[in-house]
């Protein structure tokens, strides 16, 4: 289980980390902590135990008007001020030393305008526009100055810039053009998130979850893994539920399973952060959860 994460959202929660942090784990992610104590705590807990510290940007509350930096913006300004929030919580947490820095991509998500988004929560309007107003060359730009910039932060602060996968449209579904960036940025890596990218299988007739797993998979350094059970007219039930074997797709659940085989089949190397909601089980469930996703990688 040495590749196993759990995460830390809001605060260093000690009720969960005793709980859901097992030895051996890889380390803690962690995003959004409201008090300078909450971080304290985890660099503490990281030299005790001797975990690694991964950051889901930012690492603190507050410090922008939404968590996400909207850094592929049509709106030039907006993009600045992007990089500028960015480039200030680099240096915050560079005493960290954590070993990833994780952004969500892209931001603001591309719309496909056919599809019915009414069901996918979105913190603010500036958080998305639409494919026909943001065009294939103005992504392509963009992605390319972030790859850039991001993979000389990385170097420069020692930590490996992580992007984790947001509502996915044709730009990189359909094309080669990310597959080429993250091959000629390499230190780049992905985030596969299990439930988000099964939450659009649903809604967006147009995407194909397994596919894009297996297009990506290779590029993966860390799988966000939590299951989301969806009813058939598209309402979402037990959202950021722990994964377990019995949770049938037939049910609405997502097809965990055949996920978690084409990850590992593509990428053994893989890290797997238990982006879920462990106080919905039981001890005795959060355990087999564990052991149930232990035993791909057997």
């Amino acid at each position: 289980m040495n590749r196993f994460i759990i995460g830390q959202y809001g605060s260093f929660d000690y009720k969960k980390y005793n709980r859901d942090f097992k030895e051996g784990f890889y380390g803690i992610e962690a995003c959004l902590f409201n008090h300078e104590n909450d971080i304290a705590n985890l660099l503490k807990e990281a030299k005790k135990v001797g975990f690694q510290i991964g950051v889901h940007f930012p690492l603190r509350a507050g410090i922008s008007r939404l968590r996400d930096a909207l850094f592929l913006s049509s709106d030039r300004i907006v993009r600045l001020e992007a990089y500028n929030i960015i480039q200030q919580e680099l240096d915050f947490i560079a005493a960290i030393k954590p070993s990833y820095v994780l952004f969500h991509y892209p931001k603001p998500v591309i719309l496909d305008e056919r599809v019915d988004w009414s069901k996918w929560r979105f913190e603010d309007r500036s958080e998305y526009e639409y494919e026909n107003l943001h065009s294939f060359k103005d992504f392509k730009e963009t992605s390319e100055l972030l790859f850039t910039w991001l993979s000389q932060k990385g170097r420069e602060y020692n930590f490996t810039p992580i992007l984790e996968f947001d509502v996915l449209n044709k730009y990189i579904y359909n094309d080669n053009f990310l597959e080429q960036l993250l091959e000629k940025h390499s230190d780049i890596r992905l985030c596969l998130d299990t439930a988000r990218l099964f939450l659009q299988d649903r809604l967006d007739p147009f995407f194909d979850s397994k596919l894009a797993i297996k297009k990506y998979a290779r590029f993966a350094d860390t799988i966000h893994l939590s299951n989301v059970q969806i009813t058939d007219d598209n309402t979402i039930k037990n959202n950021r539920y722990p994964v377990l074997p019995s949770q049938n797709p037939s049910e609405g659940w997502a097809p965990i399973q055949e996920y978690l085989h084409t990850i590992i089949q593509e990428n053994k190397n893989v890290k797997i952060m238990f982006e879920h909601r462990s106080d919905l089980v039981s001890d005795e469930e959060l355990w087999e959860c564990y052991n149930w996703v232990n035993k791909f990688f057997q």
